[in-house]
């Protein structure tokens, strides 16, 4: 009970803040938790054993390496806009849904932009597993996540002061689309793709046919699809879908985007 109520405690958070523990431990109970429920639910066959472990230190280099300098060039870079005070006036639910939707805006023209000819070399490592879960997105360069964090920097105005904990929460929140996106699990909800993107509606965007390149590029919300000429209803998809680039490249180039 004693060790029940320190997990439950003031000290106990503030131990985890203090030490930078808070997405290491969620990243642990996404392996755990996420794994589980693919192995329960999955859609396609994936063996685990043979590429978690891979997957799992080119997590660490997200972690370690590519993230960190990523933030560390966006400073030079990015812009961070000086609100009015009208909207930085309106409630707090309302500038963080605007945060999310000009984020996410964003985030879809980065990303057809890294599907054009001479960009697309810096996202194909992204694009390269041959197959489909949750870890596998985990894959960038640093060009391509100096880039993908510039809408996000850019949106982070909207939200203004915010309470201490809105950086973990918006993290978090970041980490489980991604992981979402990806996840290797059986989906059928058709009603809520008219507005969020879903792991069937994205792996079709991961497809290696040609048809599917420049497909479903939405992250988060499915309307820039609609709105912008690059939506494919999954649906319409009557073969199972396989994935890659359809190429050879060596490791290092795949990598550092080159």
């Amino acid at each position: 009970m004693e060790w029940a109520e320190y997990l439950l405690s003031r000290e106990f958070r503030q131990f985890i803040l203090d030490n930078n523990l808070f997405f290491p431990l969620l990243f642990v109970g996404r392996c755990i938790g996420i794994t589980a429920i693919e192995l329960i639910w999955p859609s396609r066959v994936v063996e685990y054993r043979k590429v978690m472990l891979k997957d799992l230190a080119v997590a660490c280099l997200y972690f370690f390496v590519i993230f960190p300098c990523a933030i560390y060039l966006d400073r030079w870079i990015a812009i961070r806009p000086n609100l009015p005070e009208a909207i930085l006036a309106m409630p707090f639910p309302v500038r963080v849904f605007c945060y999310f939707a000009v984020a996410d805006f964003g985030h879809y023209w980065i990303h057809r932009l890294m599907h054009t000819k001479h960009v697309w070399r810096i996202h194909k490592w992204h694009h390269a597993p041959k197959y489909m879960y949750w870890l596998a997105g985990v894959r960038t360069t640093i060009p391509q996540q100096v880039i993908v964090n510039l809408p996000y920097i850019f949106a982070w105005s909207f939200l203004g002061l915010t309470p201490w904990w809105m950086e973990l929460a918006i993290g978090a929140f970041n980490a489980f689309q991604n992981d979402w996106m990806h996840v290797n699990v059986t989906w059928r909800s058709n009603w809520l793709e008219w507005f969020l993107v879903t792991p069937r509606y994205h792996h079709i965007h991961h497809s290696d046919s040609p048809l599917h390149y420049k497909a479903n590029l939405a992250a988060l919300f499915t309307i820039w699809d609609r709105l912008f000429g690059t939506y494919v209803d999954p649906d319409s998809i009557k073969e199972p879908l396989t994935f890659g680039i359809g190429e050879e490249v060596p490791l290092v180039r795949l990598a550092v985007g080159v």
